[in-house]
């Protein structure tokens, strides 16, 4: 019998400094031997997993700020992965490693450390190349700094390489996004991922922007950038695979797209999620020793048969080529066409989702307010 394909997300909450629009779980104020405790946790942790179980085919380090830390936890959490993974070298180089680095904390070491490791694929936080902007949102290089990593990066002989870029920042203009895309295309990365700027409740830059010391761009101005960017990388040989993503052939994340494609995986690390059997569920945080109960799983949702189907288009809706008909009827026996027909008629009319032939997909318009399109599958 052909084993699941799952992938493992692992967790590092450790940073130089927590980014103004952060709000995923990170910490700035812990020093190695409570870095060291939370690996030998990890460690720990992942013995109470049977991954002969599975198929994995990719891992993704993320954080936090995963190059932080020193380099040798990095290698001792693939080194202890790789026995309880594989059966023999050929199969390890198979699978898809990706580690988050910040070019303010990173160097050359490192990534010929993350190399000897496995890892092969590298995601690299750009956001812009305007040092006024990185400043502002709290980044921790600059745009020289960024250059720098960059090149440390291909030093390292690393092929396959994503660059992260935001959209609708605080007195971001269009002339500022055409600038970023002139340097990245010099660079021509494998990977380009294009985010806007989403403000979190609780973090500094909602702080910021109530108070009127940042504005951000009109709606309209926003969505000017994005298309701009997306005309832009695709005259450049990139496709647009899924909202905020963009390949060379070849080289889309397949991480992410397994999640898109509802494929299980499991999380390791303190508040790392994890969807397994059904079942959506998040780890605990740790304490102020590094440590936490990694049997102590928070239930996030247990899916129903229903909710499955219902995630599946939402997720499958992310992808430019949307949702198959044919790969849901072989996954779930339903005809989307038939089981959805009220939530399809009303997007299809509104002009936010088109039909033709196998695939639904989301109509530019769809693009542009997606959120609209994903709530009728909630």
């Amino acid at each position: 019998m052909e084993k699941e394909e799952i992938g493992i997300y692992i967790h590092i909450p450790f940073c130089k400094s927590k980014c103004y629009y952060c709000d995923f779980t990170s910490y700035t104020d812990y020093k190695e031997p409570i870095i060291e405790k939370y690996i030998q946790e990890m460690i720990k942790e992942m013995a109470t997993y049977d991954f002969n179980k599975y198929n994995v085919t990719t891992i993704y380090i993320g954080g936090g700020t995963p190059s932080f830390i020193p380099e040798n936890y990095i290698t001792q959490l693939l080194e202890e992965l790789k026995p309880r993974l594989v059966e023999n070298q050929t199969r390890w180089e198979k699978i898809e490693i990706t580690i988050e680095i910040n070019p303010g904390a990173v160097t050359l070491k490192k990534l010929e450390a993350y190399k000897l490791a496995g890892v092969n694929r590298i995601s690299i936080g750009l956001q812009s190349t305007n040092d006024k902007l990185l400043k502002q949102i709290g980044r921790i290089h600059n745009y020289q700094e960024f250059q720098e990593a960059y090149q440390m990066v291909k030093k390292a002989d690393f092929k396959n390489i994503n660059i992260d870029l935001m959209i609708g920042l605080p007195n971001q203009t269009i002339n500022d996004i055409k600038n970023s895309l002139n340097e990245i295309q010099k660079l021509e990365p494998t990977h380009v991922s294009v985010y806007s700027l989403i403000v979190e409740e609780g973090t500094k830059i909602e702080t910021m922007i109530q108070s009127g010391k940042l504005k951000l761009p009109e709606e309209d101005t926003e969505r000017q950038m994005y298309w701009y960017v997306r005309n832009r990388l695709q005259l450049e040989g990139y496709e647009h695979y899924e909202i905020s993503n963009f390949a060379k052939e070849g080289k889309k994340s397949k991480h992410n797209v397994n999640c898109w494609e509802q494929k299980q995986y499991i999380g390791l690390g303190a508040t790392a999620h994890s969807y397994l059997n059904n079942v959506r569920y998040s780890n605990v945080d740790f304490t102020k020793q590094g440590t936490w109960d990694f049997k102590d799983k928070k239930i996030e949702e247990k899916q129903t048969l229903a909710d499955k189907k219902k995630e599946y288009m939402l997720l499958g809706l992310r992808k430019i080529e949307g949702v198959s008909i044919k790969e849901f009827k072989e996954k779930f026996i339903d005809n989307p066409i038939f089981l959805f027909r009220e939530e399809l008629e009303k997007l299809v009319g509104e002009g936010l989702l088109q039909i033709d032939g196998d695939r639904i997909f989301l109509t530019n318009r769809g693009v542009d307010v997606a959120n609209l399109v994903w709530e009728e599958f909630v």
